[in-house]
């Protein structure tokens, strides 16, 4: 099997490490030079990397045809406030690059796509009673997460109109050894808080990043992206990834602190973000992929900090 990875990101890269320990082969197509990064994460041999993106389409079909690949997993798109700097710009990459990905699949005849969505699709100003599931309303009034609902709903369209296999995967905060590059605030402050626990420097976090959050490790979330492309039948799917558990950013900090004892944190400014005061609802991922996290919060920062510690050194 032969995978092509629009961005040599985070998710990306998880899933390749289960790929290729798999014997599959994965490339990446990213506009920016991520060999170093792909090294540190995934050795030296079963990936390749091209550089490219996915505003240009004839490019993506031309590297499509060369590679032939069973499976388009679509990762590529600014995040959080990256959209908001630039909405044209974030326009153009996140959702004129998700139509090029999906007509990739089209013309390329490549069989299925799966594409990384986030739990931020949701509309997070609603009450919420229970945990959240796939078909909770949509559209958090930001310009990430509006995106992001705009990119699943033309996949959705051009999926009903040419018939490939779907599946949309909807992680929460994902956390792992990562450049967020791309723009993951989320990701950047759990690298912050291991980076100074190892250093024992000060991790200075913004406010708007000391709410109730639901963490995913990104090994897990490389595991779901993993069942998603390899499950037997793939018709249409919407599923969330999570761990099923709101993490409270105090309780963040006294797990961080239990791993790294040296850690030290200040908190940045006035403004508190949103409060995610219930999880989500993870069972479809699991009925439809045979999916479920298996690292709790603490064990997936104490992995964490040794990946972080083996890439510094």
């Amino acid at each position: 099997m032969t995978v092509l990875v629009t961005g040599a990101g985070l998710v990306g890269t998880a899933f390749a490490e289960t790929a290729i320990g798999r014997g599959d082969d994965v490339v990446f197509v990213d506009p920016e030079p991520r060999a170093d990064y792909l090294k540190m994460r995934l050795g030296a041999s079963g990936w390749r990397l091209e550089r490219g993106d996915v505003r240009d389409l004839p490019g993506m079909l031309a590297l499509a045809q060369k590679v032939r690949p069973t499976a388009l997993l679509h990762t590529a798109g600014l995040i959080g406030k990256r959209v908001e700097e630039s909405l044209a710009n974030a326009f153009d990459i996140n959702l004129r690059g998700t139509l090029n990905a999906a007509e990739t699949v089209r013309f390329a005849g490549i069989p299925r796509l799966v594409h990384i969505s986030t739990f931020g699709v949701y509309d997070w100003r609603r009450a919420m009673t229970a945990p959240v599931r796939e078909d909770f309303a949509r559209g958090p009034g930001r310009g990430y997460g509006n995106f992001k609902v705009a990119k699943e709903m033309i996949l959705e369209a051009h999926r009903r109109l040419h018939g490939y296999e779907l599946v949309v995967l909807r992680p929460a905060n994902v956390y792992g050894v990562g450049h967020f590059w791309a723009g993951s605030s989320g990701g950047a402050k759990m690298q912050a808080l291991i980076s100074a626990g190892l250093t024992g420097e000060t991790a200075r976090i913004p406010a708007t990043e000391a709410g109730a959050n639901e963490y995913i490790y990104a090994k897990d979330v490389g595991r779901a992206v993993d069942a998603a492309v390899t499950a037997k039948a793939a018709d249409a799917m919407f599923l969330n990834v999570g761990t099923g558990t709101v993490t409270p950013f105090a309780t963040l900090i006294e797990t961080a602190k239990r791993v790294l004892p040296r850690l030290k944190v200040e908190i940045e400014g006035d403004v508190a973000d949103i409060e995610r005061g219930q999880p989500l609802d993870v069972s479809a991922a699991k009925r439809a992929l045979g999916w479920s996290a298996v690292y709790s919060l603490e064990e997936g920062l104490a992995d964490y900090a040794r990946e972080l510690e083996r890439a510094r050194r």
